[in-house]
């Protein structure tokens, strides 16, 4: 490949996808854990939340509160281990796709940015799985996607 060629195509950036997917997992991970434990370890936080689901008009909001709260700690936990990623992402753009639909949409667009990109950080991990460095690979789970021709 010619110097302006691989200038512009950058291939040793290849060889890092699977560093960066575990750097999102691990930031990604952790911010879904650091958002939900106080629901976790607070009852009233917990409720709070409810009060919050319920006055946005989520039905069943005793029921929806706890899911959420429980789904994104388990994707978190999930996403920074490696383990099942591809459920977790989609776990997680599920839950986050919701929260866009019944709240965040009505914020505009930057409003509903945050979310949306925990929906496409999910879809991400879902479709591309965690890379080499993760209980996946280690435990022989991953997945690899076929390469392009």
């Amino acid at each position: 490949m010619s110097g302006w060629k691989r200038m512009i195509v950058q291939p040793g950036w290849a060889n890092r996808g699977d560093a960066i997917l575990l750097a999102s997992r691990l930031m990604l991970g952790a911010f879904l854990i650091w958002g939900v434990w106080d629901n976790i370890v607070s009852p009233a936080r917990m409720s709070e939340f409810r009060n919050f689901l319920a006055f946005h008009g989520f039905p069943l909001p005793d029921l929806a509160a706890p899911l959420s709260v429980w789904a994104q700690f388990i994707c978190g936990v999930a996403f920074i281990a490696g383990f099942a990623t591809r459920w977790a992402g989609l776990l997680c753009a599920v839950n986050f796709a919701v929260a866009v639909a019944m709240v965040d949409a009505k914020l505009g667009i930057r409003g509903a940015f945050p979310a949306a990109c925990l929906i496409l950080f999910g879809l991400i991990f879902a479709t591309i799985g965690a890379g080499r460095y993760s209980a996946d690979a280690t435990l022989g789970l991953a997945v690899r996607s076929p390469q392009r021709p």
